[in-house]
């Protein structure tokens, strides 16, 4: 079914010709006819489906026909995302779909000065993207204002719960008008975002394409049983096969992903890092030279496992396994995007055999474990041996067997009083 056939305004047709889109997604084809006859809907798909398109093009259609009757005036739409990068791509798609129609659109975010954000929204904004946290301050306030709302998008619902956002949604639905449109996307479907649809939704049609909790089937998936300090050797032997073109590297902490960033600068590989200790413009550039191909590997937190849409990403490394199975969906949800194909590879050591094993009930299939042939050689070169931390001499312990049973320490008795002569 083309596009055409959802009766889009032109302009949106247009656009959508020109980014590319023969034929709308599942999601896209599910969601968007109950979008716009004004349905609250809950949307779970696998991550690369289209989602974004799926609530920004009916939104755009909405808009068009308030200018046409000349009722569009004030902030009519507002989109949640959890995270900055995921609120800038929005906002770059709603350019790119709207480029026709005259919507002006804010974003609004941490990070950067809020006084130019403040200012595009009073201007006007049609549509604001925004992140609970900056978004509430603002509200508190005064400096926004929603009374004319018609459309509320949570964009990847389950990840805003899972970051402790819940009462900064909580607060700003109820600074929202009561009769207005709520739509809910999220890649997968836990307790805590069915609970937040019966709240803040009106009879919510369920869009539903896939299994709500499985990794998309574009992506093929292993497993290196690895030691932790092994990995350093394991991933610079898998970026010696030139399949891996681009590649996205997942860590769990900051601290970790700069430290991964300069051993893969040592081994001349083209590589930036993606957290949340750097600036704004730093993530911004980060992931513009990842998505131009001036560098090769993007090594990350979970910041850019949720929304995040990079074009061409061959493969994700799990450096660190996640926690969370949600969490690992989403990750490996950044390659085998647009029903492109793409690899996904763990590295787990020992200790984190039991986050495999919940991951692979959760998602009802095992996961394939691989070796790497040439792994030996790799593992042995001098350039990535980390050399044992130093001891610090001033501070010399005796170290006792705690297996062998230990005599109680015994104290000479303490002299009292000064010694005289026996008496004659």
């Amino acid at each position: 079914m083309p596009f055409s056939e959802f009766g889009l305004e032109e302009g949106i047709l247009r656009a959508i010709k020109k980014v590319g889109y023969a034929r709308p997604t599942p999601v896209q084809s599910a969601a968007i006819p109950k979008v716009m006859r004004g349905d609250d809907i809950t949307a779970i798909a696998q991550t690369g489906t289209g989602k974004t398109a799926a609530f920004v093009l009916p939104m755009l259609h909405r808009l068009s026909l308030r200018k046409a009757e000349n009722r569009l005036h004030g902030t009519l739409a507002l989109i949640l995302a959890p995270t900055r990068e995921l609120a800038i791509q929005i906002t770059e798609s709603i350019h790119s779909y709207g480029r026709h129609l005259s919507i002006r659109v804010a974003a609004i975010y941490g990070g950067v000065d809020e006084n130019s954000q403040i200012r595009a929204a009073r201007k006007g904004a049609n549509i604001i993207v925004a992140t609970p946290g900056r978004l509430i301050d603002l509200l508190g306030r005064h400096k926004l204002d929603f009374s004319r709302l018609e459309v509320l998008v949570l964009d990847e619902a389950d990840r805003m719960l899972h970051m402790g956002f819940l009462p900064d949604i909580e607060t700003i639905v109820a600074a929202l008008p009561k009769r207005r449109q709520t739509l809910m996307f999220s890649a997968t479907f836990p307790r805590e975002v069915e609970s937040l649809a019966k709240r803040f939704q009106h009879e919510p049609k369920r869009v539903q394409v896939g299994a709500k909790n499985n990794p998309a089937e574009t992506v093929k998936q292993a497993v290196y049983e690895v030691p932790p300090h092994l990995k350093d050797a394991m991933l610079l032997a898998l970026l010696k096969d030139e399949a891996f073109t681009r590649v996205l590297v997942f860590v769990r902490l900051k601290d970790g992903a700069n430290r991964l960033t300069e051993i893969l600068r040592n081994e001349k590989i083209s590589v930036t890092r993606l957290h949340s200790g750097r600036t704004q413009e730093k993530r911004i550039k980060a992931l513009a030279d990842f998505k131009s191909g001036a560098v090769r590997v993007l090594v990350a937190t979970d910041l850019a496992a949720r929304g995040i849409d990079i074009d061409g990403v061959s493969h994700v490394v799990n450096y660190d396994f996640p926690v969370n199975p949600e969490d690992y969906i989403h990750r490996i949800g950044r390659t085998g995007r647009a029903e492109h194909e793409g690899e996904a590879v763990s590295f787990v050591p020992k200790g984190d055999l039991n986050l495999l094993g919940i991951l692979e009930m959760t998602i009802g299939q095992r996961l394939p474990r691989k070796k790497l042939r040439s792994f030996d050689y790799y593992a042995k070169s001098p350039a990535i041996v980390i050399p044992p931390a130093k001891k610090d001499w001033r501070k010399r312990t005796r170290e006792r067997d705690v297996s062998k049973p230990q005599k109680p320490a015994t104290r000479p008795a303490k002299k009292v009083g000064k010694k005289f002569p026996k008496s004659r």
